[in-house]
């Protein structure tokens, strides 16, 4: 049976959700119903954007879940090519009717861009943070240096980024740990090479649980860490929320940290020149 006591992780005095439900690739009725059965399996945190071209889905969702609003925690991001003052403040408000949302309780800028002043859509989501519209503001896919460039700018309160037992993200773990910012890990499970990992595998078997749950406690177990997989199948969502009833010793840790090989999975194009800063 699922954990249903949700697990939370406290940052700059905000309590956020340790593991969420992740929507990319989800579409339709299949979103909407994903999106209900992860918040009546215990899920909090519902994590979506403007590029996935589901934020409609995701709002039909909560509302059919019955929860209250308040106990959701509603995740959007804008799309890079949006970052100039006013297209970033329309972005932020169609997002908002798309999920029916008064609110947003967190909004990312989704990919830096060379070519637009980060300034600009952080100032449009300041203002917007100041007149309650978003109680957040965040960047994704954002290096060491480009955080510390926002952080600069505005008060940064996560960096999303792809982290899994693969990919060392410690550069930024550090500067989560020290500045207290939440680094929350999409692709947590990298679509699937976990399950093929013997070191995770022999793990799992310790605790009575597979290469799958172990990342994800994994990831969850470090400050300031959050994480958000992504599961099409019942079954894999409440299996992935099962990781609340066991904890890895030092040793486990370190030996998953030891997997860390330099697979990136997600590096689009228009991606900022990545740093393998501290790994």
């Amino acid at each position: 049976m699922a954990q249903r006591a949700q697990r939370q992780v406290e940052v700059q005095g905000v309590q956020i959700p340790v593991l969420g439900f992740g929507t990319w690739m989800l579409d339709g009725s299949d979103c909407v119903e994903a999106v209900v059965d992860a918040l009546a399996i215990g899920y909090r945190l519902v994590d979506t954007a403007e590029a996935y071209g589901n934020e409609t889905e995701v709002g039909l969702g909560i509302d059919r879940s019955g929860i209250d609003r308040r106990d959701a925690w509603v995740t959007t991001k804008v799309w890079w090519e949006d970052l100039d003052f006013d297209a970033c403040v329309r972005s932020v408000e169609q997002s908002l009717e798309r999920l029916a949302c008064e609110w947003l309780d967190l909004c990312l800028i989704h990919w830096p861009n060379e070519d637009q002043p980060l300034e600009e859509p952080l100032r449009a989501l300041t203002r917007l943070r100041e007149d309650g519209t978003v109680r957040q503001i965040g960047v994704s896919n954002f290096t060491p240096t480009l955080l510390e460039r926002a952080r600069e700018s505005a008060p940064i309160f996560c960096n999303q980024v792809e982290y899994h037992p693969f990919l060392s993200q410690e550069a930024l773990c550090r500067t989560a740990r020290e500045r207290d910012v939440l680094l929350t890990a999409y692709c947590p499970l990298a679509r699937g090479r976990v399950s093929e990992s013997e070191t995770l595998q022999e793990i799992g078997e310790r605790h009575g649980k597979s290469a799958a749950q172990v990342a994800l406690r994994w990831l969850v177990q470090q400050p300031n860490v959050a994480a958000i997989p992504k599961a099409s199948d019942p079954d894999h969502r409440r299996k992935n929320i099962e990781v609340f009833d066991f904890s890895l010793d030092e040793g486990e840790m370190k030996r998953i940290h030891g997997l860390d090989e330099g697979l990136r999975i997600v590096d689009p194009a228009h991606a900022p020149s990545w740093e393998r800063v501290g790994a």
